[in-house]
């Protein structure tokens, strides 16, 4: 399966573009930060190069505020056309957290991925505990679908339960 062509996507105040070489000391740094990397353990310089070389399965873009890079933002499609979705993930720095702006990165998202790539149906699985991830998702309309036990392993090598949520293109707003 071939990637698409990465589009810079403007949100209400977020711009996502196309991950960069460039991008990935800023994510690297961003990613060590304990609430981020609390959540997404293994931020590597070699695994976001991978992102931006194409060798990973997403496409990344880099979470820009006023021309500075404040996270990242990634997604996936399941292109069997019985099935045919598409999933996200993203983490935005501390300093960033309670702006809303997870909520415009991922309303931005979605509505690339309903409006010119044609998914029918989006999903997104925060860590259970991810309480603050979980309201800015279903700020955007995603519904809680159900707790995925012992889903993910947290950087202590825990195993801890994830929460399944999706969101129909006729539900987004």
């Amino acid at each position: 399966m071939s990637l698409p062509v990465t589009p810079t996507l403007r949100g209400e105040r977020v711009v996502l573009r196309p991950l960069h070489r460039a991008d990935v000391p800023r994510l690297v740094e961003l990613g060590s930060e304990p609430e981020v990397a609390r959540w997404w353990s293994g931020l590597t310089e070699e695994e976001l190069l991978g992102k931006v070389a194409g060798r990973d399965e997403v496409t990344a873009f880099a979470v820009e505020l006023e021309g500075e890079v404040i996270g990242m933002i990634q997604y996936y499609e399941e292109d069997d056309p019985e099935f045919r979705s598409a999933g996200m993930d993203l983490f935005l720095g501390t300093p960033w957290h309670g702006q809303a702006l997870g909520p415009d990165t991922v309303r931005t998202l979605a509505r690339h991925l309903v409006h010119d790539r044609g998914h029918h149906r989006l999903t997104i699985d925060p860590a259970l505990a991810n309480e603050r991830a979980i309201r800015a998702y279903e700020r955007v309309g995603f519904r809680r679908v159900g707790v995925m036990r012992e889903y993910w392993r947290d950087p202590e090598g825990v195993q801890q339960d994830g929460l399944l949520l999706d969101l129909l293109a006729r539900e987004l707003g």
